[in-house]
């Protein structure tokens, strides 16, 4: 596992970076991540999130565009597990998360905007794989994606750590 310091990442890249909102919480048992970004659009509704996680995710990271909803949670200790089990680096939630608890003992980076105790509802609806926006950037699939207790940041392609 790569830990990732963005405030070096975006001294070292000041040219490719571009940096999030404030208003993610670190939610996992990874203090930091990074890998390429894979999105999800849904709203209220995990049933692609549950659907993605299933999928090998080594070297990934999901990006799950919920539409800043703070009535459900798009993720729970059910769906963070089997997302660590199948080599996810991470996902970063706008929305929320539930089952913190567990999700903080899990090898797996989680940021979200809040905690919720209510599941959300699964229709079958959603979207895969295309470009959505919040927090003042918009993620596409394929670029790069790194979190830490900091905040979070994005890339057009991957960065190394600075020596």
């Amino acid at each position: 596992m790569n830990h990732y310091i963005t405030p070096d990442l975006c001294d070292a890249y000041p040219e490719l970076v571009q940096v999030l909102e404030p208003m993610f919480s670190n939610f996992g048992g990874r203090d930091s991540f990074g890998g390429e970004i894979v999105t999800v659009k849904c709203f209220e509704d995990n049933s692609r999130v549950k659907e993605q996680v299933e999928l090998e995710g080594h070297g990934k990271v999901m990006v799950v565009d919920g539409g800043g909803s703070l009535r459900h949670a798009l993720l729970g200790d059910m769906l963070a597990e089997k997302a660590a089990k199948n080599g996810w680096e991470g996902l970063v939630i706008y929305g929320c998360i539930r089952d913190v608890d567990i999700i903080a003992q899990t090898d797996l980076g989680v940021q979200a905007l809040a905690s919720h105790p209510r599941k959300s509802d699964r229709r079958g609806v959603g979207e895969i794989n295309i470009p959505v926006t919040f927090a003042g950037v918009t993620f596409r699939p394929g670029e790069y994606i790194y979190a830490d207790n900091n905040g979070v940041i994005i890339s057009p392609s991957p960065l190394q750590m600075p020596e």
